[in-house]
């Protein structure tokens, strides 16, 4: 009944596996560009699976329900915000107590990748 938050969905690379690791919960995938959100949404339904939900997100806010996240994943996705420190207040609102979030970065060690702290 786990609810987890993929932010940065992009196409659901994540959010669609996680959905059949989470089968009582919902995978709440989140993006800026709505047109990933469709792909989602599209690719979700193609498969049957029925506890993805888009949810459109905004350069600072998640967008996720306060209080309501078990888990918040974001895969390569921290540097690509241009405000991390509002994203990050909207991640920490979103969070149930005892919340987890996992920050995942394949391109840290690449200097020409601006990792922004």
């Amino acid at each position: 009944d786990s609810v987890v938050a993929d932010v940065g969905a992009g196409t659901g690379y994540f959010s669609l596996p996680i959905a059949a690791r989470v089968p009582q919960g919902r995978v709440l995938a989140v993006d800026i560009q709505k047109e990933m959100l469709d792909i989602v949404a599209r690719r979700a339904r193609a498969g049957g699976i029925t506890n993805v939900e888009p949810v459109q997100a905004t350069e600072t806010d998640p967008r996720l329900p306060a209080g309501s996240v078990d888990v918040v994943l974001m895969v390569d996705a921290y540097h690509e915000f241009s405000h991390p420190y509002e994203v990050m207040q909207g991640v920490v609102r979103g969070l149930k107590p005892g919340g987890q979030v996992v920050l995942i970065e394949y391109r840290a060690e690449d200097p020409s990748v601006p990792i922004l702290t």
